[in-house]
């Protein structure tokens, strides 16, 4: 099929279906409307019941804690089920040195970049901490802040390489930074049945209202979402820049390692 027919199927097909995106658009509701009733009794009801600012928060870990419980549980599998599969394909023998074309040139990093690299990263761990403790508070939380602690690392490799970055973020640290915050996460839902109370009852004050500590077990449980998400995210990235590597039995080339 030539590039004129594709062209004009694409028309076809756009205009066969503009009266019903025209439809489903004119159907919306305002924007800003109250679309359900269970957004309204949240925000009714949570802030006086757990002294929270970040109603997205409380959904997640008070009214739906167990359903985030099993999310948390799928990235722990999904991570673990990834692991297996790349190294049972490639195995463990891998050498510090990535994997070149023959003949490609290599580029070395420029001053500026690794200037940039080395102070973004402490600064986006910071920010991470900030977001992961202030999760009851402000829009963010543990999900949002260990995905900001991997781009944190992230930079540590693109400034210093992959040798240094693998000295420095080491594999066996993030598998248990991973292990302890889903832990933690199973922790604060189980304890509360030891006093027979619901799981993820909280057992803490809840605090003042947009204080750093409202919500009660709410700041555990972020902080337990974070480590898992920092974990399961940065051994993703480890068994990726893995793929790279050659083999320990190939020569170390002359280069300086990127």
């Amino acid at each position: 099929m030539t590039a004129r027919w594709r062209l004009g199927l694409l028309i076809a097909a756009m205009l066969a279906l503009a009266p019903a995106v025209w439809a489903v658009v004119t159907a919306l509701p305002p924007f800003g409307s109250p679309t359900a009733a269970y957004g309204q009794v949240v925000n009714r009801l949570l802030p006086h019941l757990r002294t929270v600012s970040n109603m997205v928060a409380a959904v997640n870990f008070d009214v739906r804690g167990l359903d985030t419980l099993g999310e948390e549980s799928m990235l722990l599998c999904a991570v673990t089920g990834a692991v297996v599969l790349l190294r049972g394909s490639r195995g463990e023998d891998r050498a510090e040195h990535a994997g070149r074309v023959p003949g490609r040139a290599t580029i070395e990093r420029d001053d500026a970049s690794i200037v940039v690299c080395r102070i973004g990263a402490p600064i986006l761990l910071a920010f991470s901490a900030y977001v992961a403790l202030h999760g009851t508070v402000t829009p963010g939380g543990g999900f949002q802040a260990g995905a900001i602690a991997v781009s944190a690392l992230l930079l540590v490799y693109l400034g210093d390489g992959y040798a240094r970055w693998r000295s420095r973020v080491p594999h066996p640290l993030m598998a248990f930074i991973e292990g302890l915050g889903a832990l933690l996460f199973v922790l604060c839902a189980a304890l509360p049945l030891a006093w027979s109370v619901p799981a993820l009852t909280s057992l803490l004050p809840t605090g003042k209202w947009k204080d750093l500590y409202s919500g009660g077990l709410m700041v555990p449980v972020n902080i337990g979402v974070a480590l898992a998400v920092l974990g399961g995210f940065a051994v993703l990235v480890a068994e990726f820049m893995e793929e790279t590597r050659t083999p320990e039995s190939d020569p170390v080339p002359d280069e300086e390692d990127a």
